[in-house]
């Protein structure tokens, strides 16, 4: 395993459905092609998880979120591009959220590296789409079937 990159990070993610759909950024750039990501990303110093969870869909979505249950926490080892090779500890919390009645997929004003736009997308595409990380679609296609677990240890990118 490459060297691991101190410390762990917490990072905040929002699930958002709306009629069978889940909100995801859209991203491009990468060596092998388009990825989708849920909205979310890393938590600062001195802030809660809602804040963190709040100021990152604002700034990639474009909008405030309401924040419900905590769904799912898993942690992952993701393989960052640098030289030399290195990996980054995150626990991830994902948060069942929701947006306005009216909101309309934009980009917010600070979009992540490499976001291209945000998008619905069906809960029945999820299996075919190239989302990070990927061991996360069966937990969020079923997730309004779940059974209780909320941590999921730990998942691949």
């Amino acid at each position: 395993m490459e060297p691991i990159i101190p410390p762990i990070r917490n990072a905040v993610r929002a699930l958002i459905r709306r009629d069978n759909h889940i909100l995801l950024l859209r991203k491009d750039g990468y060596e092998q092609g388009e990825r989708f990501a849920l909205p979310g990303g890393g938590q600062d110093i001195g802030e809660t998880l809602e804040q963190a969870l709040n100021r990152e869909c604002l700034e990639e979505i474009g909008t405030r979120v309401e924040i419900h249950d905590l769904v799912y926490v898993a942690d992952y080892f993701k393989p960052r591009e640098t030289v030399p090779q290195s990996t980054r500890h995150l626990v991830e919390f994902l948060f069942e959220c929701s947006v306005p009645g009216d909101y309309a997929p934009r980009n917010g004003h600070h979009p992540d590296k490499h976001q291209v736009e945000v998008v619905w997308a069906g809960l029945d595409q999820l299996a075919g789409m190239p989302l990070n990380p990927g061991s996360l679609t069966p937990y969020l296609v079923n997730s309004v079937e779940n059974t209780g677990t909320v941590y999921l240890g730990t998942i691949d990118w």
